[in-house]
């Protein structure tokens, strides 16, 4: 795909239009804009006000008075908000505490008349469901296990299959309503968490694949492990935990006294009184479902509702890669570098998997992405708009390899005090082929400046122990001493001998 596609995908994609989603929970509200139609969702504004609408829905079956009166003011604001960023579509999306409670549909009512022209949409708990199945699959197209979303009314279960939805159910025991429904004591939620999960027997059928995790309590247990671990990242999306850290982080947080969670790193303020009923929930689902792993995803509900509006098209491409154009697209020089780039660079990597090849190729599109910084800060910016950008494309491996990859290309020194946050999350393997990637696009920079026309004046050659870089005569590039220190640090890094070859013109 060439710069000129790029550009007008973009267009075509409405990378400036907005669409802003309001997500009406049962201990939360939140309005989310984002910017564009792309593959990778761009949120430019995300404000949350928890309210415990559902709290104390189980003994009254109503929604909390005085969350009610607050919810209608924060709605108008939301409102005020999207219109004047210019978001449409605008909508609503009422979830577990609105769709249950005896007067759930004259709140909607009076929402309705504070919200002219605004859709509000009470969902069933399989919409809600396959809503947020669409939201992970964003950043996980191949996910297959089961899918968990907690809220604070229910918890959504999805059954996937290599990237296809199968069986759903919708659970009353969120974190607000387990509470709720145990009087607060751990002891009895545990006896009706085992009775609910027990009406879906089918999530037992996913035993050892991978658990989804969707919620803003378990991204809140997530951070805590980040935080005690000192995990070098703190990004949720993407965090993974084997059965067994989850199974004893799970354990802790549910013998935790108040007093404790208060103390313990990361422990979200907010979120205390619902940890322990989030950490039942994750340890019986891992009992149910026999999964090896769990993974976090910071998408859910709202960005299931952002796919929905994507093209067919759009939603198939790959994510990472997506997520790797659209950078090379704000920040690069040239947009028909990064395709040349990649098949300049294949010679250098034999037996390749289908995985390294997919990053070697995102690592090109990234490569030039610090070419307006400062000189002398282009390593370290490259670095870390890769390894904290935003967007659902960049897995936690993938961020890593990316980051170091761009800035090696950049001569980041070996012992530069950024490196370290992403060679822990890098096996042997993935560094040194980073290390290799990243001296061979400096080389790739010094012979053509940026620019596939004069990159396409040379070549690599392997033979046996010995990389030859052939040059052709006449095509502007010449074999200098920075090319030739240049060479050898690449030959060095591939552990070879290096030399150069002239090539006549045909």
């Amino acid at each position: 795909m060439d710069g000129t596609e790029l550009l007008s995908q973009a267009g075509a994609a409405g990378m400036t239009a907005r669409c802003g989603v309001v997500d009406l929970g049962s201990n939360s509200v939140r309005l989310v804009v984002f910017e564009g139609r792309g593959r990778n969702p761009v949120a430019i504004f995300n404000e949350k006000a928890v309210l415990g609408l559902g709290r104390g829905l189980h003994d009254t079956g109503q929604l909390n008075a005085d969350a009610v009166a607050q919810a209608l003011t924060i709605m108008q604001r939301y409102h005020a908000v999207a219109r004047a960023m210019g978001a449409a579509p605008i909508e609503v999306l009422a979830t577990a505490a609105v769709r249950d409670a005896s007067n759930g549909a004259g709140f909607v009512a009076a929402l309705g008349e504070r919200l002219p022209g605004v859709p509000i949409h009470i969902l069933t708990g399989d919409e809600e469901a396959r809503l947020s199945a669409d939201g992970v699959l964003l950043g996980f197209p191949g996910a297959d296990g089961i899918l968990g979303d907690i809220g604070g009314g229910s918890l959504e279960l999805v059954e996937l299959h290599q990237g296809v939805q199968g069986k759903t159910g919708s659970l009353p025991i969120g974190t607000i309503r387990l509470s709720d429904r145990a009087k607060a004591d751990i002891g009895k939620a545990r006896a009706i968490v085992a009775q609910e999960l027990a009406q879906l027997p089918w999530i037992g059928t996913s035993s050892g694949r991978d658990l989804y995790l969707v919620g803003g309590a378990w991204r809140a247990m997530a951070r805590m492990h980040m935080a005690q671990t000192g995990y070098p990242l703190s990004i949720v999306h993407h965090y993974a935990l084997s059965r067994e850290e989850a199974r004893d982080l799970s354990g802790v947080l549910m013998a935790a006294t108040r007093r404790t969670l208060e103390r313990m790193p990361g422990a979200p303020s907010k979120r205390i009184a619902d940890l322990p009923f989030a950490a039942l929930v994750l340890r019986r689902l891992l009992r149910a479902t026999n999964a090896r792993r769990v993974i976090f995803s910071a998408n859910g509900l709202r960005e299931g509702w952002y796919a929905r509006l994507l093209d067919t098209a759009e939603r198939k491409r790959d994510p990472l890669l997506s997520a790797a154009r659209e950078m090379s697209l704000r920040f690069g020089r040239d947009h028909t570098m990064p395709p040349a780039l990649f098949a300049w660079t294949a010679p250098l990597f034999e037996d390749e998997t289908p995985l390294a090849t997919a990053l070697r190729e995102a690592a090109c599109w990234v490569s030039d992405i610090g070419s307006h910084d400062h000189p002398d800060y282009r390593a370290e910016h490259a670095f870390y708009r890769v390894l904290r950008q935003p967007g659902v494309g960049f897995d936690h491996h993938g961020r890593a390899f990316l980051a170091l990859a761009a800035a090696l290309r950049y001569e980041a020194e070996a012992e530069a005090p950024f490196l370290p946050s992403a060679r822990l999350l890098l096996d042997v393997g993935a560094l040194r082929r980073a290390e290799i990637l990243g001296a061979a696009f400096r080389l790739a920079y010094t012979l053509s400046g940026g620019t596939p026309v004069l990159l396409a004046g040379t070549a690599f050659e392997r033979r046996g122990g010995r990389l030859v870089l052939r040059l052709l005569e006449g095509s502007g590039v010449f074999a200098g001493e920075s090319v030739l220190r240049r060479l050898e640090t690449l030959a060095a890094a591939l552990g070879v001998e290096s030399s150069v070859q002239l090539m006549k013109q045909p």
